[in-house]
C-alpha cells in the first residue's frame, strides 16, 4: 500500500470528511494560512494517479471523492506500524504506548473495556 506525504493526507482527511468537494472547498477547510489552489490541484491530481482519490465533472470543473474509506487506510497503516516498529505484536506496541505515554491503570481498564464491549 502506498503511504500519504503530509500533504496528501491533510486533503485525504478534509475529503473523508466532506465526501467530495472541489479544490476550492478544500482549500476553504484550511486553516491560515491557506495553500494556493495550484498546489491542492496539483496534490489532488497525484492522488488521483495513486488510486486514492476519483472526480466527477460538474461544470468546467471536477469535484473530487475518496476511493478509499478512512478505515480502511488507517487499518492498513496500523498494521504496517506494527509490522515495522513492534514485529507484528500488537502487545509490543501496546506496551510501548503505556510506557511512553505514562498512562495509568485507570486508563488502561477503560481501554481494555472498550475492547471488551465490541467482542460482545
Amino acid at each position: 500500500m502506498k503511504q500519504f506525504t503530509k500533504a496528501e493526507e491533510d486533503i485525504m482527511q478534509i475529503l473523508w470528511r466532506l465526501k467530495k468537494a472541489n479544490v476550492k472547498a478544500i482549500i476553504e477547510e484550511f486553516k491560515e494560512p491557506k495553500p494556493a489552489y495550484n498546489t491542492v490541484s496539483t496534490i489532488v491530481r497525484i492522488l488521483e494517479s495513486k488510486g486514492f482519490v476519483d472526480y466527477e465533472k460538474e461544470g468546467k470543473g471536477h469535484v473530487y471523492f475518496p476511493l478509499m474509506e478512512k478505515q480502511d487506510y488507517s487499518n492498513q497503516s496500523i498494521n504496517k506500524l506494527v509490522d515495522n516498529y513492534f514485529q507484528g505484536s500488537f502487545k509490543s506496541m501496546v506496551s510501548f504506548f503505556v510506557k511512553k505515554n505514562d498512562m495509568n491503570i485507570k486508563d488502561l481498564e477503560s481501554v481494555l473495556n472498550e475492547i471488551n464491549k465490541k467482542d460482545s
